[in-house]
């Protein structure tokens, strides 16, 4: 666990890590210590840039700090401007895939985590069966069990 996060998490109750896009896949944001500041589900975003989801997450976060809760199926009209985003609960199985500093904080998962979907341009989710396609490679849907996720 790097120092930094700790003494953030500290100072601050959370910190934000952000994964940039590689060939691997999109660049991804997730918080760390939102569940031990404040008993809240962690938060992850992916496929927008870094650093506006980093920003998105702090304002999340922010908002759990006031006494606002965030809860799964939670529909939230704050975050991007035209559209809402929903929170969707994370399968534990896709942990340690995306969330390795969280794991090194909290030494082991069970910890919840949400992760903050964005509808494509007309306000179509993923799991609408018109939404853009570009939407469902910038986003996982982690929601789902992995195998379900990559088709097996």
């Amino acid at each position: 666990m790097d120092r930094h996060t700790v003494e953030h998490v500290r100072s601050r109750g959370w910190s934000v890590k952000m994964i940039p896009e590689d060939e691997l896949g999109p660049g991804f944001a997730y918080t760390v210590g939102l569940w031990h500041t404040y008993r809240s589900p962690e938060l992850a975003m992916f496929g927008l840039d870094v650093h506006l989801m980093h920003e998105l997450l702090n304002h999340l976060g922010d908002g759990v700090a006031a006494g606002e809760p965030v809860e799964a199926e939670q529909e939230r009209h704050d975050l991007i401007a035209r559209h809402p985003v929903v929170l969707k609960q994370v399968d534990p199985r896709w942990y340690r895939e995306f969330f390795g500093q969280a794991i090194a904080f909290y030494r082991r998962p069970p910890f919840p985590v949400l992760q903050v979907v964005w509808p494509d341009a007309d306000g179509r989710f993923l799991w609408h069966a018109d939404h853009a396609e570009h939407c469902r490679e910038l986003q996982p849907s982690l929601w789902l069990w992995p195998d379900v996720q990559r088709g097996v």
